[in-house]
């Protein structure tokens, strides 16, 4: 599939799996570059004080991967326009979350793909949702979309 022409994308493509291994100094840098300073993303004692074995991945670290592993396949060009995601199992040190995509519809008119997206841990689901991705169409600090999130099984 190529990313540079939306004519090559169809239902049902799918992309090639993304491992990432889930590591202590992932949880903390995602926690810090995105300002979350929550101890359950950075001091493991007090996380197992509330009740988890171990520091956990929060949703924004969760959702940059989300869009690195689309933007990585569709290219340089590729503007995320919608990302919406819901967190299940929560991400731990020591652990790989596989990332996995399909395309489930194509616009050629609007240049643009929705992509359902996955990724697994050594628990279960970590993460399920929707991408919508065009190609070329957007300007610097254009995104034209939004970017949401669901907080559904993880506390930030």
């Amino acid at each position: 599939m190529s990313a540079a022409d939306v004519r090559t994308w169809a239902p049902g493509d799918e992309l090639p799996a993304l491992e990432v291994p889930i590591t202590r100094t992932l949880i903390v840098a995602g926690a810090i570059a995105s300002r979350d300073y929550q101890d359950v993303h950075h001091d493991a004692e007090l996380a197992k004080a509330k009740g988890s074995p171990d520091i956990f991945m929060n949703i924004l670290t969760t959702n940059g991967l989300v869009g690195r592993y689309i933007t990585d396949h569709f290219g340089p060009g590729a503007v995320l326009r919608k990302v919406a995601i819901r967190l299940g199992a929560p991400n731990y040190p020591g652990d790989t979350m596989v990332l996995t995509g399909k395309v489930t519809s194509v616009s050629a008119e609007e240049g643009t793909a929705q992509v359902a997206v996955a990724g697994a841990n050594g628990i279960g689901k970590h993460v399920t949702g929707t991408v919508t991705v065009s190609i070329g169409g957007g300007t610097a600090g254009d995104n034209g979309g939004d970017i949401a999130g669901d907080f559904g099984g993880e506390a930030s």
